[in-house]
């Protein structure tokens, strides 16, 4: 190891110990810059000593449930991993993961942005691509610009390396023409109840390659379902893992896959696709697929992704949502509860989660007319929130404004009874203020450690 290699990993473990130690965040971003600015090629070098490679897991929504999906999976096979299991998922968070090495395999949510460095720098062994939805415009413009960006990227990939697309995403099916690397695609038998019709809110409804206007024969939520184009005759790819025979429930959601019974204890239909994308990926790997389907059954929702936390004898479902179609399918979850909603929503603007606040103007807050008990709104933009609400048709004397996440979650909780159940939809920031003043009162682990 040369000296300023050493000197990078040193002094950016340090920076992230003293981060914590210092209560100023989990330290884990400020690893990784500090080790960058020391050795600017240390993600080069460290990601050579990963044995069995590199794993990029990117999207719009999905990344952080799938990588700990994968990452469980590689456990229970016995496998050593770096992960940056707290989200961290741009190259300051990458790189402090790799810090914690030596390790087999590193396993790495990347976000959208960021995809074509992290391929450049850590010359992946397997890149998995979950969706792309419209998100963040003034930070990452039209999804037909990320498209470019990661058509070009995977491009570059080696015949060696793996892509593994999801079938149902016209836009991300589409990446696999022309690749040279081996390709596995995966996808959802599932179609809502309704007749399929595609929601307002669905960003890729054209096809890719003539612009004509997709056929959707099934829609499992958004734009992802099962299309053909009537111009050029491109049609969605048979998956080479398919989920079928789906049951979302409240808690849990199963479903058929390779031959098997999956259960994943997340709800939502999108958490189905996750577990799905994870288990291609795992069986990519080589992992032992006994050990797949455990782990998968075992694991627990990461912070703030369906997480339930019991507070005071009653529980609390946090949710995050930030975008417009990740949004309703977070609405059509929750009401699966037959019992009146005691409901938070949190609306933030900071870098983090858009400055741009328009996007809850394509929400389906409709569905949320007389199934709301009580709704609490709280964060930066709680105002815009509640005029949304009102022109979706709920009464507004049923709105309460509570800027803090945690004080409303607070009158949320203090007006049930006990055994009741409460629901926290968050955007990013909210998210990380509510969590960081339920561990202060010692009701939750620092996301970081969880």
């Amino acid at each position: 190891m040369s000296p300023r290699l050493w000197a990078a990993i040193r002094l950016g473990r340090t920076a992230g110990l003293a981060s914590r130690a210092l209560h100023r965040g989990g330290g884990t971003s400020i690893a990784g810059l500090v080790a960058a600015r020391v050795h600017p090629g240390v993600v080069r070098v460290l990601s050579r000593r990963l044995s069995e490679g590199a794993v990029l897991v990117c999207g719009t929504n999905g990344k952080t449930t799938t990588s700990r999906l994968l990452a469980s999976a590689a456990q229970a096979a016995g496998w050593h991993t770096v992960h940056n299991r707290a989200g961290a998922n741009l190259m300051g968070g990458i790189t402090a993961a790799l810090l914690a090495g030596p390790a087999d395999l590193g396993i790495f949510e990347v976000d959208e942005a960021v995809l074509p460095r992290a391929i450049a720098e850590l010359s992946p062994r397997l890149v998995l691509c979950l969706n792309l939805f419209r998100d963040q415009l003034d930070r990452y413009g039209e999804i037909d610009h990320l498209t470019r960006q990661w058509a070009a990227a995977l491009a570059s990939l080696p015949r060696t390396a793996t892509v593994i697309l999801n079938a149902d995403d016209p836009r991300i099916a589409a990446l696999g023409r022309g690749l040279s690397c081996r390709q596995l695609t995966f996808g959802l038998h599932a179609a809502r109840d309704e007749e399929p019709s595609i929601e307002h809110a669905a960003d890729s409804i054209r096809c890719p390659f003539c612009s004509a206007a997709l056929q959707f024969e099934r829609i499992a939520y958004g734009h992802l379902g099962c299309y053909r184009c009537p111009g050029c005759g491109w049609t969605r790819p048979q998956p080479d893992l398919e989920a079928a025979e789906l049951q979302v429930g409240l808690d849990d959601t199963r479903f058929t896959l390779d031959g098997g019974e999956v259960t994943v204890q997340l709800p939502g239909l999108y958490n189905a696709g996750n577990a799905v994308a994870a288990y291609a990926a795992a069986k990519a790997l080589n992992m032992p697929l006994a050990m797949v389907r455990a782990a998968i059954a075992d694991f627990r929702p990461a912070f703030g992704r369906t997480e339930l936390l019991h507070i005071g004898g009653r529980s609390l479902r946090l949710l995050l949502a930030k975008n417009p179609v990740g949004c309703n399918e977070v609405l059509r979850t929750i009401l699966r509860d037959p019992e009146p909603l005691h409901l938070c929503l949190a609306l933030n603007d900071r870098a983090a989660d858009g400055a741009d606040v328009s996007w809850i103007w394509d929400v389906d807050f409709e569905m949320l007319a007389g199934r709301c008990q009580r709704l609490l709104l709280a964060g930066t933009r709680a105002e815009e929130l509640a005029l949304r609400l009102k022109y979706a048709g709920l009464p507004p004397e049923l709105l309460c404004l509570e800027r803090d996440p945690y004080a409303a979650v607070q009158r949320l909780l203090d007006g049930m009874p006990a055994g009741g159940r409460a629901y926290v939809v968050p955007t990013y920031t909210g998210l990380l203020d509510l969590y960081a003043s339920l561990a202060a009162a010692g009701l939750a682990r620092p996301f970081w450690e969880e």
